[in-house]
């Protein structure tokens, strides 16, 4: 692996049509069993991961430029492209491409780049190559009108650019360039500003070799300075020449490289400020163009690292305390630019590999003291941005927050990098981020409360509450201890909305994972305070705050914390209890007085849990039956006086409802007592009445004398019921004859109502308008 001929660099081009660098590695090709076929294979060389694994498609068009690139199409939006450090290799490999796809490697593209229609096919099976016009002056307008129509169709492109290639047709257009000027035929010139206009779409690396050679670029510049668009020409030629100036701060002993720099300038200079911007269909046929800058500039990146002896003569410079500072200037950059860089390489190494830095930092702390550590110097850069929107503070503190991701951390057998890594930042680094917090907040209100203050606490407080979130103990032991909850909530009596918000939001987060250990932190230090307080002064306006407020309380609430819940009502009730235009702090009151009565009897907790999981729906079809044996009952089985309570209940008022729970309770303490069995056995139209059992104490009194008292549900637990007849002969004795009889299904007894009830209510109202007169008086004297 150490043969430098296969050493190459793999880049993908991105959406915005730019080189991404995916590593440097070592290329071969060989049949992989996988893919079915031989393909390129680019091993990384740093730890022989694999770079590329690609199958050298028959069909897939392949493109040689610059003697060291080889440029292809995985996908539709997917260009692959290897550049190789010698000429050799990039032959080598170009030759194995070639012999799979059947083609001579003298080629510098391997197949058209866009199928051409059937019809085209067709005829380039029975036409010969296209045939240009002979290069002469009075043939300009013919030349332009053929290299416009052969654009729109790929394979008219294809054989112009052949042409082009095998006549030497580009430079004898510039001599006939050279005449025009100096006739001064301005129709020639602009029929020469879109014959060369129209060879850049052409798209092709042999074309640009040629026309940014050192003879013709200038003279290609020159050509398209005569836009026919613009009523005078352009002066680029007498900018590149006289105002733009090539300076050496150090110089430069290699021509070739110094030929580089010059091409590339002049060439970029073409594509950002000669060529008009291209239209949606033109853009991709530049998509040549932005390759040969960008690889002319890995090119001239690679020549200078080659170069030792300017490397060397340029690091003496800048480190030598004796240059000036416009001399230190001119070798490197100014402070700014030098931050701007510092980012944006860290940046990179962070995106690319954040445990790398990790491990680096960490091996760091070793050796340095805290303030000079990487992480450190980050976190200052970020304090200290001058930038008034803090373009830079929030790239760092995104930085910082990918180090802090426990998600992109290794875990291995014999240790976890979330655990050394966070117990370094928690003590080597975390001081130096909450430094502007705890300074700011030593009193009741911030002590600075200007905008870009406001801007980087909001930006502190952003990286905090991802620590509460994704941090476990590290940030818990860290806020307890420095109290730092406490003086994240002097921020709420920040002017600045949006900082208020932020703090908000922190305790919010904390609150959220509803642990015990942050609850007793925040009870006793009646952290609440500054949170009312500002929900007071926020009065009646309808704002993000305002909602804000309430859905922390409404969260508390509907979770049933219930230390948090006692901490609120027990402290802050008076303060809030007139709040009505939402529920919360009155839903807030009632869990909290349900907590009294848990506490006052816990038996009641058991009770609710026996209730809830005997809850059961009431059967439609057992209630007809109880109403079609109510209906069928003979009139003369009542007895007088008995208040008769129909099956079927209408709706009721939740005023109207006893509390289930203790009137479950009453019945046990009934049938703890001497229980009196009763077995009611009752004959309706000559049918047998179920048999059931009626437990009650003979001192406890239910008086039902009308359908609106008779508010308890069939069947409910403080409802002693009855699956058979009202009123049946010995049902109840004499002595009790105030309690009334309550007819309810025979099916299990349910303890709440369901929405489907009030339906079933409806149709026996509707049964209740049919009745006889005899069966209505009844119903209406009870």
């Amino acid at each position: 692996m150490t043969d430098t001929r296969r050493r190459v660099k793999v880049y993908t081009l991105n959406e915005d049509r730019q080189w991404d660098d995916r590593g440097t590695g070592h290329v071969s090709s060989g049949y992989v069993e996988r893919l079915k076929g031989m393909s390129l294979l680019v091993r990384a060389e740093s730890d022989g991961s694999l770079l590329l694994e690609s199958k050298i498609n028959p069909n897939t068009a392949y493109q040689k430029q610059q003697d060291t690139l080889i440029v292809w199409s995985e996908a539709e939006n997917y260009d692959l492209a290897l550049s190789f450090q010698e000429k050799a290799g990039c032959d080598e490999i170009w030759e194995k491409i070639c012999q799979v796809q059947g083609k001579d490697p003298s080629v510098d593209i391997t197949q058209d780049l866009v199928d051409e229609s059937e019809e085209e096919r067709f005829d380039d099976m029975s036409s010969p190559g296209l045939e240009l016009p002979s290069c002469e002056l009075s043939r300009l307008e013919e030349i332009a009108e053929l290299v416009a129509s052969s654009l729109p169709s790929p394979l008219r492109r294809e054989k112009l650019a052949l042409a082009l290639e095998n006549e030497g047709y580009i430079k004898k257009l510039l001599e006939i360039f050279h005449v025009c000027e100096d006739l001064e035929n301005i129709e020639g010139l602009h029929h020469l500003y879109e014959i060369i206009k129209g060879i850049f779409l052409l798209n092709r690396t042999a074309l640009f070799e040629v026309m940014f050679s050192e003879e013709c670029i200038m003279d290609v510049i020159g050509c398209l300075e005569y836009d026919p668009s613009l009523s005078q020409s352009r002066k680029h030629r007498e900018f590149l020449t006289k105002t733009a100036k090539f300076k050496e701060v150090i110089p430069i002993s290699d021509p070739e490289l110094k030929q580089k720099i010059h091409q590339t300038y002049r060439v970029q200079y073409i594509q950002d400020m000669v060529l008009p911007t291209p239209s949606v269909f033109e853009e991709n046929m530049l998509s040549t163009l932005h390759s040969f800058i960008f690889f002319n500039k890995v090119e001239i990146v690679g020549m200078l690292q080659e170069d030792e002896k300017f490397l060397t003569e340029l690091f003496a410079q800048l480190t030598d305390e004796a240059t000036d500072e416009e001399k230190r200037q001119e070798l490197g950059m100014d402070d700014v630019q030098v931050r701007s860089a510092a980012t944006d390489i860290f940046s990179y190494l962070v995106e690319y590999n954040p445990s790398m830095v990790r491990e680096f930092v960490m091996q760091e702390a070793q050796q340095n003291d805290d303030d000079i550590l990487l992480i450190n110097l980050i976190i200052e850069h970020m304090i200290c941005d001058t930038d008034p929107e803090l373009g830079g503070a929030v790239q760092l503190m995104g930085l910082l927050r990918t180090l802090v991701d426990p998600e992109n951390m290794l875990a291995t057998a014999n240790k976890t990098e979330k655990t050394e890594f966070l117990g370094f930042f928690y003590k080597h680094c975390m001081h130096v981020l909450t430094a502007p917090l705890l300074a700011n907040t030593t009193e009741d209100k911030p002590s600075k409360d200007d905008f870009q203050t406001a801007q980087l606490l909001a930006l502190i407080l952003e990286l905090l509450t991802f620590c509460v979130e994704h941090h476990t103990y590290h940030i818990k032991n860290y806020i307890i201890n420095k109290d730092i909850l406490r003086r994240v909530l002097v921020l709420m009596a920040s002017k600045h909305a949006f900082l208020a918000l932020c703090a908000l939001r922190f305790k919010r987060k904390i609150i959220g994972l509803k642990d015990e250990f942050y609850n007793r932190y925040i009870m006793k230090s009646f952290l609440f305070e500054p949170v009312v307080k500002a929900f007071l002064n926020n009065g009646s306006r309808y704002n993000l705050m305002n909602s804000a407020i309430i859905e922390m309380f409404e969260f508390i609430r509907v979770e049933d914390i219930k230390s948090l819940t006692a901490h609120v009502i027990e402290n802050y009730w008076k303060a809030l209890e007139d709040v009505d235009y939402v529920q919360t702090f009155k839903g807030l009151k009632l869990r909290f007085e349900q907590q009294r009565e848990r506490q006052d009897n816990p038996k009641l907790d058991s009770m609710r849990s026996i209730l809830r999981n005997h809850r059961y729906r009431r059967d439609a079809r057992t209630l007809e039956d109880e109403e079609e044996m109510w209906f069928n009952t003979d009139e003369d089985d009542m007895e007088d006086g008995e208040a008769v309570v129909p099956p079927s209940d209408k709706t009721k008022n939740d005023d109207d409802i006893m509390d289930p729970i203790s009137k479950f309770m009453e019945r046990k303490k009934l049938k703890e007592s001497e229980e009196k069995e009763v077995l009611l056995k009752t004959n309706l139209s000559g049918r047998q009445s179920p048999s059931f059992k009626l437990s009650f104490s003979g001192g406890t009194k239910t008086n039902l004398t009308s359908q609106s008292s008779a508010s308890n549900l069939p069947g409910s637990p403080g409802s002693p019921g009855s699956p058979g007849s009202p009123g049946s002969p010995g049902s109840v004795s004499k002595s009790t004859s105030q309690m009334a009889a309550i007819t309810t299904k025979g099916g299990l007894v349910g303890l709440v109502d369901y929405p489907d009830d009030d339906e079933e209510d409806d149709e026996d109202e509707d049964k209740e308008e049919t009745l006889p007169l005899s069966k209505k008086a009844k119903l209406e004297s009870s």
